[in-house]
């Protein structure tokens, strides 16, 4: 994954490797810090991010639901960006509540916010694999977006179904996705669509604010084969 925010200018490319070990840190630190298990759930109040991807894919290690922007007040654990109305939304989670700078390369906030742990602080330290204690059900909730319920197997499914349609055609493709990551189709453009297929994807936060002429540049400068924004 390489990841663009046009707001600030930030560019972090991830191997497969480095990828994968940053979801084995998070899914250890899912499980064992915070005590979740299979079926609980964990509310992503987050930007379509690397780091959003990351917490994807950890909470399907563990088995538990990734509900996209869903309600704190319904959620196990709450993970919130840094914007002040998403951490105050975050609050009513009575459960542990993680707050994510976003800075590059994985910053940490000058200062946590009252009542939540710093993820940048407490990721480092987790183990580098992760083994689940209970294996996942393929056919159990997996995640939850746009008020759309998803068995891990139905997203592996729906995924490798419409490749097609974003031009993934197998391994080496490469889409650039500019969509948010609140719908299906922002999620599958910007993660699972590429996973399933063995691609890679150029994710891009407020791709709105690159003129055209730079858009192509990237395109090309990053051997984009496909898009979506």
């Amino acid at each position: 994954m390489t990841f663009y925010d046009d707001a600030t200018g930030e560019r972090v490319e991830l191997s497969v490797a480095t990828f994968a070990n940053w979801v084995a840190k998070t899914a250890n630190l899912l499980q064992d810090e915070l005590s979740v298990e299979p079926g609980d759930r964990v509310a992503l109040l987050l930007p379509a991010h690397w780091q959003t991807a990351v917490w994807l894919l950890a909470c399907a290690s563990v088995g538990v639901v990734a509900d996209v922007a869903g309600d704190p007040a319904a959620a196990d654990v709450v993970v919130s960006g840094p914007e002040p109305e998403s951490l105050e939304a975050a609050r009513a989670c009575s459960g542990p509540r993680i707050a994510l700078a976003l800075r590059p390369l994985g910053g940490r906030f000058p200062q946590a916010p009252e009542g939540f742990t710093d993820y940048a602080v407490e990721v480092p330290g987790q183990p580098d694999r992760f083994v689940p204690y209970t294996p996942v059900d393929p056919e159990e909730p997996a995640l939850i977006v746009a008020g759309r319920e998803f068995s891990g197997a139905e997203v592996v499914e729906r995924a490798r179904a419409e490749a097609t349609a974003l031009g993934l055609t197998g391994p080496g493709a490469r889409l650039l996705s500019g969509l948010p990551y609140d719908t299906w189709e922002g999620l599958n453009a910007g993660l699972y669509g590429p996973l399933a297929t063995g691609g890679s994807v150029v994710l891009c936060r407020h791709l709105d604010r690159l003129p055209a002429e730079a858009l192509d540049q990237r395109i090309e400068a990053e051997r984009v084969t496909t898009t979506a924004h």
